[in-house]
């Protein structure tokens, strides 16, 4: 029997993946727990288990008293002959328990307590791993689908695919294989909770790293990916050696390398560009193949205006805009895509709108010249500068700067209301000619 205990105790370290030593134990503090509350609450029990033999102990250590009067940590001279014939008075003497003194309920109790605890263990060391392995690409089989939720067996530990994380148009049954990215792990009432994901960009990652080798030996980086699962991805590259072309090695002989990755994102479109340093050869590539005539960059508010042929505005865009957020994600600027008569048409009229500097009648001449020999021509450009700039230019202290400044802003202010003006008598033409059609 005592070899049979042993045997199980080692069955159930193997197969919880715990240390012998803690599911031992674990045993002992049940036992100890269930002799507590057969025999009292004392502190004077103890457990003990014979490693090599298999063979549980359990002990009370008693004093050896003339008259009893806690029979939980006493024990009389009578009694104790009967253990050690020497035994006298206010000696202290080891009493076995037999198991056959705890009855049914204990003994249930104890087994009860081992099964949680080792459940609980069980639980933490999977936690344990799974939160060291956040970012890893598993594979595992598909246990159920919940309220629309993957429910992905993987082996040790349960995960699971929230609908955010699918990719829309696929659709799994039980016991299909599906690979997923763990994303996180929680403590939970029922265990943990390893959350996986198809649809985040660090999975496109994985599977690049997968499938291209330069990825994985860092011959090639990947600098930046943008996603929008099911649909379209851009992915950016360098290369780290001048020799190996980052989109041709990504793409692979006859494109087997990145339709080994569209097969499993079920078709996915993917767009492999090459990074750049520089904005806007970085932009015009993510933008690809549409045509690009023209860049207006503004670094300070992290944006552009691209300008693109008129035929291939719709390309440049995309689907509702798709590839044109995708750039953006990718590029990380604000990007204004127009055509190039709508750029036209907007650059004329901001040319027309200018008000040049000779205008301004707050300033003598010769601020004017100062403001013209700093680049500054136009009332816009005035307005546009800070007053900290302002002030370093030679001759304008704090109360020209004001006279410049109310100038600038009362002479916008004329110019808007003329335009207004302008606009009003134009309507009642249009709606004229506009009369007869209706």
């Amino acid at each position: 029997m005592s070899f049979e205990v042993l045997e199980t105790l080692n069955q159930i370290a193997r197969e919880k993946n715990l240390e012998l030593d803690y599911v031992i134990e674990t045993l002992k503090s049940a036992l100890l727990v269930a002799a507590r509350k057969k025999f009292g609450t004392g502190e004077n029990l103890q457990v003990e288990l014979d490693q090599r033999t298999g063979e549980i102990t359990v002990t009370a250590i008693k004093k050896v008293v003339e008259k009893v009067e806690d029979p939980t940590t006493e024990v009389s001279v009578e009694e104790a002959k009967k253990y050690d014939e020497n035994a006298e008075a206010d000696d202290e003497m080891e009493i076995d328990i037999p198991f056959e003194d705890f009855g049914r309920n204990a003994i249930i109790a104890a087994k009860q307590m081992l099964t949680q605890k080792v459940r609980e263990a069980e639980r933490e060391k999977i936690y344990e791993e799974y939160e060291d392995r956040i970012g890893e690409m598993v594979t595992g089989t598909v246990q159920q689908i919940d309220k629309g939720n993957i429910i992905v067996n993987l082996g040790r530990g349960e995960g699971i695919i929230p609908l955010k994380e699918q990719i829309r148009r696929e659709k799994y049954r039980q016991g299909e294989r599906v690979r997923a990215i763990i994303t996180d792990a929680q403590r939970t009432a029922k265990g943990p909770q390893i959350t996986l994901s198809r649809a985040s960009p660090e999975f496109l990652l994985k599977l690049f790293e997968l499938e291209v080798p330069e990825i994985a030996e860092k011959i090639i980086e990947v600098k930046a990916v943008a996603r929008e699962p099911g649909e379209r991805s851009k992915v950016a590259v360098s290369s780290l050696d001048s020799r190996v072309d980052p989109v041709g090695a990504c793409v692979g002989v006859k494109g087997m390398r990145v339709q080994n990755i569209v097969r499993e994102l079920s078709n996915e479109r993917i767009d492999i560009v090459q990074w750049s340093p520089q904005p806007t050869i970085f932009v015009t590539k993510a933008l690809a193949p549409s045509k690009i005539v023209d860049i207006d960059l503004f670094p300070e508010e992290n944006r552009m205006t691209v300008v693109v042929d008129d035929e291939k505005l719709s390309l440049a865009i995309g689907k509702a805009g798709q590839n044109a957020r995708l750039a953006a994600k990718l590029t990380s600027w604000k990007i204004n895509i127009l055509s190039e008569t709508e750029y036209k048409a907007i650059k004329k009229a901001e040319e027309e709108e200018k008000i040049d500097i000779e205008e301004m009648t707050t300033v003598g001449k010769k601020i004017k010249s100062k403001l013209i020999e700093e680049g500054i021509e136009t009332v816009q450009e005035l307005l546009q500068k800070s007053k900290e700039e302002l002030l370093a230019i030679e001759g304008i202290g704090p109360k020209t700067l004001d006279k410049l400044l109310k100038g600038a802003e009362n002479l916008m202010k004329i110019r808007q209301a003329e335009n207004e003006k302008e606009e009003q008598g134009k309507a009642p033409a249009e709606t004229d000619k506009q009369a007869p059609e209706a």
